[in-house]
């Protein structure tokens, strides 16, 4: 979902808030035992950060993930510059992974017998993934 401007926040049940960590937010996945990572708009991020795919290879197989790739300061607070110029700056990199959207072939997001999307992050940290930290 793209973001949209407004006065103010909705609030109730429905609505889950994320911080914006100013980082590229990206789809990862596992299948045929291989790791994919690519934009909203489709443009396969994988060559680029090749160290967040290799981390996405723990994966079950055919599972989709959602999340954000952001590189750190020396600080270690997220830079959008050092993620844009990752490639000569070799900042570390860290995947916050937000929802898990398919585990093992089953459609986390569309089924209604689902978790909800708490219990989903919980399994994620369960499962062994990291959720924070670097993935170099």
């Amino acid at each position: 979902m793209l973001l949209l401007r407004t006065e103010r926040l909705q609030e109730g049940p429905n609505w889950l808030y994320e911080l914006k960590l100013d980082g590229y937010r990206v789809i990862g996945a596992k299948a045929e035992r291989r790791a994919h990572l690519w934009s909203r708009n489709e443009r396969d991020f994988g060559p680029r950060y090749p160290s967040i795919v290799n981390a996405l290879a723990n994966l079950p197989e055919h599972t989709v993930v959602d999340g954000e790739i952001i590189a750190l300061d020396e600080a270690g607070k997220p830079s959008f510059s050092a993620l844009q110029n990752y490639s000569s700056s070799q900042a570390p990199l860290a995947y916050y992974i937000f929802d898990l959207l398919v585990l093992a072939g089953r459609d986390l997001s569309a089924d209604r017998g689902a978790p909800p999307r708490p219990v989903r992050r919980c399994a994620i940290a369960a499962s062994g993934i990291r959720r924070r930290g670097s993935a170099n």
